[in-house]
């Protein structure tokens, strides 16, 4: 991996081509450059037959100078550092920073090139590769360029195996708020690798990281049970007190949830405890007396303010 820093103090994890990834790709780019080459000229004497020796020189010089030249600094420049050639071995040429190249960069390269690689038949450019230490040829020194390799090998993360059914959830009521995280890395680390240490060694180890997070713990580990399920049986209860952490949490998706009749809508109730919380509960409009006062419809002594009788008076 490149040591490379920028001026924000930020490394770049750029990993420098090797030797012979980059002469793969430049003999790649050089037949792909040769068959184009090897094809105009055919067509240029076929089409020129009539002109002097003189002219099919200069056609033949501005055709290897087109070609040869030309045809990869501008392929270098349109793709940003990414030939054929590079394209299949997966290399791509960057700035000294990190950055895609321009035209510039492109055409240095280009015209070094033709003397350290066409002129010495490539023998000056793997020279100065192996010399160099990010394994650079001159035409990169002189450009401020750098190939790097585009496709990294991902490491897949080895899963931590599971413990015994049995164990599961025996150390619930374990403190773990105590254990150091080197510890955990140290645990996860030797539980994905055991399977590949020696019988002997791996027991050993078990053995100490139990002891210490046992020490940690403040609680012994059971009697009887195996150094490496009891690792396990911790690491997985760590997970699960993480997972539930995070799904109980403030804002998370296993906070309490409002029913769905009491969500504030336009027009609709307002939930309760919104409404103890943020605004006090909104009273009803009071209704004139006069509209409170029921009429009776019964009272017979009940009179307009004409004197007039207005209920009904059953018969003597």
């Amino acid at each position: 991996m490149s040591d490379l820093v920028t001026g924000e103090a930020v490394a770049l994890e750029l990993r420098p081509a090797k030797l012979p990834s980059r002469a793969l790709a430049v003999v790649l780019d050089l037949v792909v450059a040769l068959v184009a080459y090897i094809l105009v000229t055919v067509a240029l004497v076929a089409s020129t037959s009539g002109l002097d020796s003189a002219a099919r020189t200069a056609l033949s010089i501005a055709t290897f100078v087109l070609v040869l030249v030309g045809g990869p600094i501008a392929v270098e420049t349109l793709s940003h550092g990414r030939s054929l050639g590079k394209l299949a071995c997966g290399l791509r040429v960057v700035r000294d920073d990190g950055g895609p190249i321009r035209f510039r960069h492109a055409l240095v390269r280009g015209a070094v090139g033709v003397i350290e690689i066409l002129g010495t038949f490539g023998c000056v450019a793997c020279i100065a590769s192996l010399v160099s230490e990010r394994g650079r040829r001159l035409g990169d020194v002189f450009a401020g360029t750098l190939v790097v390799r585009e496709r990294v090998p991902t490491v897949s993360a080895a899963s931590v195996p599971p413990p015994p059914p049995w164990l599961v959830g025996r150390f619930s009521e374990l403190d773990l708020s105590t254990v150091p995280d080197g510890l955990w890395l140290a645990i996860r680390q030797y539980l994905t690798r055991m399977h590949q240490l020696d019988p002997q060694v791996g027991w050993a180890m078990s053995a100490r990281l139990a002891s210490d997070l046992a020490a940690c713990t403040g609680t012994p580990a059971p009697h009887g049970i195996p150094p490496a399920a009891y690792l396990s049986a911790v690491v997985q209860e760590r997970q699960e007190r993480e997972k539930r952490r995070m799904y109980t949490g403030p804002g998370g998706a296993g906070a309490a949830e409002v029913p769905p009749e009491e969500l504030s809508v336009p027009g609709g109730p307002v939930p309760s405890h919104t409404r103890s919380q943020s605004q006090p509960q909104a009273q009803a409009p009071r209704v004139p007396e006069e509209q409170e006062r029921p009429t009776s419809y019964d009272d017979p002594s009940d009179e307009t303010s004409d004197g007039t009788a207005t209920g009904f008076a059953p018969p003597a």
